[in-house]
């Protein structure tokens, strides 16, 4: 028998608080933590192009050479080596990057909130994708905006339709390189137009990129911060392309907005693990990324052409979906008529979980539409997984 504690509190929460929303995908992901499950659900890098032996190495030299910095409180801004690192890297095309531009934050989650924090206030008009990523919408959905949708198509965000609604917005979210959720990649010609369309309108343009490093097919495409530096944001991160465990990120914008950015990252967490930053600039810092991420590439395309067979194989003419170039997702439209979020609760009775599309959408959700991640699952479990799918949307039609 349960006692009530008669000095239990009763909460006040906050209207923020009140406001505040599980995401869907971590609700999915404790379902696949299941051994049994075969999950195309989350949006992580697999395991086995994490490298280990490196960051062990490092940790050690930083920790026998520079412990007592190491281990110490650090830089708001982050630490300057590092900086410089990612400055000297984003320096291409003619256009040259600041040290002072560059501020580390806890993951690009944060830099998101961040960007949330000092660019909106309650009521303010901001763009996004349609789809967009859910954990951006969820960052700025905390200081009340009023999202607008920009369509999209199989070439992603539409420039002109920025050009039509972006008036009085405070920013434009977008990811150009293969966006999570569809896996799109936005043309060097969208880019250019959409660059000059927020100049021309003074639209703050935010440019995610988290995948642009992990292109299958070809080079990656001009980035628009080289573009335009004075009005574009840049987010990049090392989740992707080292490991998400570090929980490092950066965001590179104009000297005016990154000082209100540290500002208000000082009353968030002082800084960003002066540790961790060593570490993965001792880890980066003589190239091992240009021999590391080919073989990320490798190993993703393969399985990303392994679902492709798949889904063309086990799922009905009626569905379509994309056929990315690079990064970790495939994005599925069923017929109008089959709601995914029913569709999961019988998957996962099969063992195969995935993530519904209706959280995906700002406004207007679509509930016929679907992700799918392919880099955390061998092609065997693949093909299994998609077959099993593939049937029961087949009873459904």
């Amino acid at each position: 028998m349960k006692i009530e504690n008669p000095n239990a509190l009763t909460w006040h929460f906050s209207e923020r608080a009140q406001k505040l929303q599980g995401s869907a995908i971590r609700e999915i992901l404790k379902i696949t933590m299941r051994p049994e499950v075969i999950s195309f659900a989350g949006g992580l890098p697999s395991p086995a192009t994490f490298p280990i032996e490196e960051m062990k190495v490092a940790f050690d030299k930083v920790l026998t050479q520079q412990g007592k910095v190491a281990l110490q409180y650090g830089p708001t801004d982050g630490y300057a080596p590092l900086r410089e690192w990612v400055a000297n890297s984003l320096s291409i095309n003619g256009s040259k990057i600041s040290m002072d531009q560059v501020l580390m934050v806890s993951g690009s989650q944060q830099g998101l909130d961040l960007l949330g924090k000092v660019l909106i206030d309650e009521g303010s008009k901001i763009l996004v994708e349609t789809p967009s990523y859910l954990g951006a919408l969820q960052a700025f959905s905390l200081y009340g905006p009023d999202f607008v949708s920009v369509p999209t198509d199989d070439g992603g965000l539409i420039p002109d339709e920025v050009a039509t609604l972006g008036k009085g917005a405070r920013l434009l979210y977008s990811l150009p390189n293969f966006q999570n959720p569809t896996g799109r990649t936005m043309s060097v010609e969208r880019r250019q137009t959409l660059v000059d369309i927020c100049a021309r309108l003074n639209l703050p343009l935010i440019e995610d990129d988290p995948y642009g490093a992990l292109s299958y097919r070809s080079e990656p495409l001009p980035k628009m911060l080289n573009m335009n530096p004075d009005g574009v944001i840049y987010m990049g991160s090392f989740s992707k392309v080292l490991t998400p465990g570090i929980r490092l990120g950066y965001v590179v914008a104009p000297r005016a907005l990154v000082d209100k950015m540290e500002q208000a990252k000082q009353a968030t967490d002082l800084h960003t693990a002066q540790l961790t930053q060593m570490v993965v600039h001792e880890v980066v810092k003589d190239g091992f990324l240009d021999t590391h991420i080919p073989t990320i590439r490798q190993l993703y395309s393969d399985q990303c052409d392994a679902m492709l067979a798949a889904l063309t194989t086990y799922f009905p003419s009626s569905a379509t979906w994309t056929r990315p170039e690079g990064g970790m997702f495939i994005w599925v439209t069923l017929p109008k008529h089959i709601d995914t979020m029913k569709l999961l609760d019988e998957a996962i009775k099969q063992h195969v979980a995935f993530v519904p599309g209706a959280p995906f959408f700002a406004n207007t959700p679509q509930s016929n539409t679907l992700r799918l991640s392919f880099v955390t699952v061998p092609p065997a479990k693949i093909r299994e997984g998609i077959e099993i799918l593939g049937k029961l949307i087949a009873a459904k039609l």
